[in-house]
């Protein structure tokens, strides 16, 4: 069994049931041993957080915050070292990797900041009407390999505080991130508040329908989404889901192009295209058609693809082996569909590398276009009528993000209003905040995350009303 990295099950770090192994995406070579549990393991984390969750429910809301506020501290003291791990784990440049674990360290800061007070609905002589929120119970928090940490501290922040036990289980790819905060959390919080379990995707049917968990909250692709909810509703449970997108970048025809091309690149290829909100497709007026893609090729080019450990490296590898033939496979598509300007091919070394590709003059019906690509992939779409664009643009499935670009900030947010997406960026992209709640439109989701509204997702309402008794 692993020495260095263990599961948390009722305040024992301990090792599971099997082993397997975790490839750093650099390299395409293991690094790492990760400890994998079985079904009685997931069984003694649910029992654990369901009978720890009878003290921490009834314990104060600032003492709850107060923990939360710890693990904050804690986590940033040792910002370097879960950024070196991260990188190995998931591929990001450590620069990025830092920006990761430091805004896991402001979710949880906010977090402990956030009360939940009682609602007067109303009162007067005669009445009192309060509205009352309650901890749910058990929650399941499963997180995907594209954030593995921020996306963590997004549930259990606001579930802790609020009074939930929780069981956590990472992606099977990117377990390391999880399992050492785990480690640092058993320090903080009471045994059994967190459990974390790890397995090869084989326990997660188990997880989300398990009777004792009240809420399940799930990152991940529509696909897996679709199921989740499924295994939610024999016992109605509670779900957040934040699932895939298809976000479009749409650009008016008042922009400067060389410095609205730089932003749009970043906001499509940041953490190599694996970002759910990263812009997938861009559409340009054509009278700027040319002058864009040749701007965007440029900066493709230019970028430095490597190992993300290494100095300069401005863009990792894709995750794993999976998503590296499902986006060479796209590639591959779109050159028999459009025409490749920039990238094109995967670097031939070890690892998972793809360069930063860039496609113009691609159909709508293209995969790269009505699918996410999760890749540094990204279609340049001409349009001449803007209504006719915004009917193209919401004919998606999808509506989790995209983002509108103009120098005229009232015109662009009339456009803005018209997208069908949960969020749409003016002038900005991936603006994500603690406080603002984030929410996905059509199959991008149900529920929100972050801000009051993502704390009020692991609560019950209550409504208490109150007649006063006549003399």
């Amino acid at each position: 069994m692993s020495a260095g990295f263990k599961l948390l099950i009722d305040g024992r770090l301990v090792d599971g049931a099997t082993e397997f192994d975790v490839i750093n995406p650099a390299t395409g070579v293991s690094f790492a041993k990760c400890p994998k549990a079985d079904i009685a393991q997931l069984n003694e984390a649910v029992a654990a957080a369901k009978s720890a969750f009878r003290a921490w429910s009834t314990t104060s809301i600032e003492t709850r915050a107060e923990k939360v506020s710890s693990l904050a501290t804690a986590l940033e003291a040792r910002a370097e070292e879960f950024a070196k791990l991260l990188t190995s784990e998931q591929g990001k440049p450590f620069n990025q990797a830092m920006q990761e674990v430091m805004g896991g360290v402001s979710i949880l800061s906010a977090f402990s900041r956030a009360r939940l007070d009682d609602k007067i609905i109303r009162e007067n002589v005669d009445a009192t009407i309060i509205e009352h929120r309650t901890p749910l119970g058990v929650v399941a928090a499963i997180t995907p390999w594209n954030f593995p940490l921020a996306l963590l501290m997004n549930k259990i922040g606001p579930a802790l505080v609020a009074g939930n036990a929780v069981v956590a289980k990472p992606a099977p790819t990117t377990p390391l991130t999880t399992l050492l905060f785990a480690a640092l959390a058993n320090e903080i919080l009471p045994a059994g508040v967190l459990n974390v379990i790890c397995d090869e995707n084989d326990l997660g049917a188990a997880l989300t329908a398990h009777p004792d968990v009240r809420k399940v909250s799930f990152t991940g692709s529509t696909a897996t989404g679709k199921k989740v909810m499924g295994a939610a509703a024999d016992t109605i449970k509670r779900v957040t889901l934040e699932l895939g997108g298809n976000d479009a970048a749409i650009i008016l025809d008042d922009v400067d192009v060389a410095a609205v091309a730089a932003k749009v690149f970043q906001s499509a290829m940041a953490n190599a295209g694996q970002i759910c909100v990263a812009t997938k497709r861009v559409y340009v007026p054509s009278s700027l058609y040319n002058e864009f893609c040749n701007a965007l090729a440029t900066i493709a080019d230019s970028v430095v693809v490597g190992n993300g450990l290494q100095d300069g490296v401005q863009m990792g590898p894709l995750q794993n082996q999976k998503q590296y033939d499902k986006v060479c496979a796209i590639i591959h598509e779109s050159a028999s569909l459009g025409e490749v300007i920039a990238g094109g091919e995967p670097l031939k070394r070890d690892g998972y590398f793809v360069p930063p590709t860039i496609v113009r003059n691609i159909p709508d019906d293209a995969a790269l276009v009505r699918e996410e690509q999760f890749g540094p992939v990204l279609p340049i779409l001409a349009y001449d009528d803007l209504d006719e664009l915004i009917d193209r643009v919401n004919a998606s499935a999808y509506g989790l993000g995209g983002s509108i670009w103009s120098g005229d900030v009232q015109r662009a947010i009339g456009v803005a209003k018209r997208i069908d997406s949960g969020t749409v960026w003016v002038n900005q992209f991936l603006a994500m905040d603690p406080d603002i709640p984030f929410r996905g439109s059509k199959q991008s989701g149900i529920g929100a995350e972050l801000g009051e509204e993502g704390l009020f997702e692991y609560t019950q309402p209550h409504i208490i009303n109150a007649l006063t008794v006549s003399a």
